[in-house]
């Protein structure tokens, strides 16, 4: 959803961004600056975008030349790419309306011109190579003198041939007679079997096929040595005139690497200020407190697809304030969509993107942990609930002060008495005794739960709002503070098309059972 890059090197550096999101508030606000200055700059945007699509994949191709397997039709890519840097320049630099940022500075200044790489590369190569150098007809003429010599005898050679050919017709009266090649007989004279009383005495019967025979002359095998000669001299000096191109080429891989990295820059901030200004993102604001503070933030995926109707929420998580949030409620409410929006918003803004929110105020992070779905590993022995108890291990023994911990569902996986114990015992020990812990987010339907934040003081409530009318159940998406007791999950089953006696008789049990435990 967030790669509208136009170049392979834009999404790999901006897949590495989001992969490693910075801690660094200084590197993190270049890069904001940077997407800022295009937001700014709307026409020379759209321009450079426009340019950066007739950018090939510089990194491969540097990686390939240095491996010494670039091919021709990659040489011939790089030159066109290096040609559209000045313009690539030129675009970037006709913005006025705010000055450069240091940011793009430092991209457009690894943006080196590489003019005799160009004029090589096309000197040396034909317009449309083919893929592969090995096989000849790469170099262009005029490249090399002794190529073209050679390739003058075996042009000469080969016309020869024709005018043989043409020749040995009209003296022999066959029309039909050809002279033809393969590797195993070299040149040879075709005469069909009709035509063999007419063959005169002094050809030399090569070989004998199912439609005639095959002849040579002392002529045509002298010419034949000649052009198998130059032909395979044409094949080793092309490929050794290539393999020298590719060596003198390998001269500029730091500029070419450099280049790349420029691109990559310059594609990645074009791309994110292109998003934040068709999907109203804003410019978050990088602190080294304890907090994260978000108003309406959304959903960047999600909200894609619903073409408007995303309900925002906010957020404010603080370690010495609300320091954990209990969300309890209906199923389908949207309690994981709230949860991973404001994961993915922190992930944004600590990569150097603008974000989907009214406001963003985020503490750097040091580590977001979660533990979301349900998995297993059968063919290893490890059932769901363990496999859910070893990534609350990983998360438990790591976290710090400075993580964001996202828990959905803990506990869910064993009887509801020791899966609702494990639940508390991992709120109380992310809260702690005494100074704060880790911010922390925690959905459960364990709804015995929510008597924990009259216990710890930075824990609180959250729930989302729910309309009920006599027949329906109207999800609201609005998180809104208190507890919930109810989950509704008879409602999301009848949704799900499980059949009516089941829902039905699901609710007689859930009544029953409800009126059990109500004391009399």
């Amino acid at each position: 959803s967030l790669d509208l890059t136009k170049t392979p090197m834009g999404s790999r550096l901006l897949t590495r961004n989001l992969s490693r999101p910075f801690t660094d508030i200084d590197e993190i606000n270049k890069r904001l600056d940077a997407v800022e200055f295009f937001i700014a700059c709307t026409p020379e945007r759209l321009a450079l975008r426009a340019l950066l699509t007739r950018c090939a994949d510089i990194e491969r191709i540097t990686a390939r030349i240095s491996y010494g397997n670039a091919g021709p039709r990659d040489l011939i890519a790089l030159a066109d790419s290096l040609a559209t840097l000045p313009e690539i320049r030129n675009t970037v630099q006709d913005c006025l309306t705010v000055a450069i940022p240091h940011h793009i500075i430092n991209a457009l200044q690894d943006l080196h011109d590489l003019p005799d790489s160009i004029d090589l590369i096309r000197s040396a190569i034909v317009d449309e190579p083919p893929v592969i150098a090995r096989n000849g007809g790469v170099i262009r003429p005029g490249h090399s003198k002794e190529l073209d010599e050679i390739k003058g005898v075996l042009h000469s050679g080969k016309d020869w041939i024709i005018e043989l050919q043409q020749k040995e017709r009209e003296q022999t009266g066959i029309k039909s007679l050809k002279i033809g090649y393969n590797r195993i007989f070299g040149y040879y004279i075709d005469i069909t079997k009709p035509n063999l009383h007419l063959v005169p005495p002094h050809y030399q019967r090569r070989q004998t096929t199912a439609t005639g025979e095959r002849y040579t002359l002392p002529e045509l095998q002298e010419k034949e040595t000649l052009i198998t000669h130059a032909d395979e001299r044409v094949l080793a000096l092309e490929r050794e005139l290539y393999t020298g191109l590719v060596e003198v080429l390998r001269i500029a891989i730091p500029d070419l690497q450099a280049i790349a990295r420029g691109i990559a820059v310059l594609d990645v901030s074009a791309a994110l200020a292109e998003i934040a200004q068709t999907r109203d993102y804003v410019r978050p604001q990088l602190n080294t407190s304890d907090a994260i503070i978000i108003r309406d933030g959304r959903h960047p995926v999600v909200e894609q697809g619903l073409l408007g109707n995303f309900v925002p929420n906010d957020t404010e998580l603080t370690g010495s304030g609300t320091q954990v949030m209990i969300i309890t409620g209906a199923n389908m409410a949207g309690k994981s969509t709230y949860m991973r929006a404001v994961a993915l918003i922190c992930i944004m803004a600590q990569a150097g993107s603008f974000v989907p929110a009214r406001h963003a105020s985020i503490g750097i992070l040091d580590r977001i942990f979660t533990r979301v779905g349900a998995f297993d590993d059968l063919a290893s022995g490890q059932s769901t609930f363990f496999v859910e108890m070893l990534e609350l291990a990983n998360i438990l023994n790591n976290v710090t002060a400075k993580s964001l911990v996202i828990l959905d569902e803990i506990g869910r996986g064993t009887s509801t008495v020791d899966g609702c114990s494990i639940a508390k015992a991992v709120l109380e020990y992310l809260h702690g005794r005494s100074g704060a812990g880790p911010k922390t987010l925690f959905a459960t339907h364990f709804h015995e739960l929510v008597e924990v934040e009259g216990v710890l003081k930075r824990v609180k409530n959250y729930h989302f709002a729910v309309k009920e009318t006599k027949n329906e159940v109207v999800f609201l998406r609005k998180l809104i503070p208190g507890a919930t007791d109810k989950s509704y999950g008879i409602h999301v089953a009848r949704l799900a098309g499980i059949p009516k006696k089941v829902t039905e008789r699901a609710g007689s049990i859930l009544t029953e059972t409800m009126n059990r435990d109500v004391p009399s």
